[in-house]
């Protein structure tokens, strides 16, 4: 017998709620409960220990936000899907702060949602496909305090001339201002970025400063630790 994944739907839109619980019902693999209420959301989890949790996040009672934080507090191993309609990229980076591992829009299709809560029940992170890299790298360049910042520093090589590059945006210089002061074509600045941006999975120029930070205060505890030894 197939274990089914128990999903627990807290969401106040009556037909929103019905819509998606008729969805995933269809599913061999699937239990879901419904739930319009958030107020006892903590002992209902307690209770039910469900696989996952999909929370909208523009319950209209509650802060959904918040909602998160708490069960995140209480139950650390629960995985948290949110549902949002659109979503900004600040949204989503703030929920996946949170704790949530997945983020679906209300637009999606329904293959590709069943297969995110599938995804998330086995504890992938899943995220709309346009945004999935640029979020979590802007998350790991934006907080040099958090440990993944420092994986991606160790982990993303870049070349010399790459390093120059970042340096300069770093910086504040121009396309045209990096040219001139590396003896280059813009062109071939341009071409520099582009493969900056690919190798961080990021999308503009905004947190390649913060990277350049992360990676020049790593060097530095690097090169203290070495001359302390």
């Amino acid at each position: 017998m197939i274990k089914k994944i128990q999903i627990l739907l807290i969401e106040e839109n009556r037909i929103l709620r019905e819509g998606i619980t008729s969805l995933l019902a269809k599913q061999q693999d699937i239990k879901v409960i419904d739930y319009n209420n958030a107020e006892d959301i903590l002992l209902l989890i307690n209770n039910l220990k469900p696989d996952v949790v999909l929370i909208d996040i523009e319950l209209k009672y509650h802060n959904s936000l918040q909602l998160i934080k708490d069960i995140i507090a209480k139950y650390k191993d629960c995985k948290i899907v949110a549902l949002d309609l659109i979503p900004t990229q600040a949204d989503i980076v703030e929920y996946i702060k949170a704790g949530v591992l997945g983020f679906i829009l209300k637009e999606a299709d329904n293959t590709r949602f069943i297969k995110a809560i599938r995804k998330v029940a086995r504890g992938l992170k899943v995220l709309p496909p346009k945004l999935t890299g640029a979020v979590f790298s802007q998350i790991a360049v934006n907080n040099n305090t958090n440990s993944k910042s420092t994986e991606l520093s160790q982990q993303v090589k870049m070349t010399k001339r790459e390093q120059e590059v970042i340096k300069l945006i770093a910086d504040g210089l121009t396309n045209k201002e990096i040219a001139q002061d590396l003896n280059i074509s813009a062109y071939t600045v341009k071409s520099h970025v582009h493969n900056i941006l690919k190798k961080l999975s990021i999308h503009t120029r905004v947190p390649i400063a913060k990277f350049y930070e992360t990676t020049k205060s790593n060097a530095n505890a690097a090169s203290t630790s070495s001359l302390n030894k």
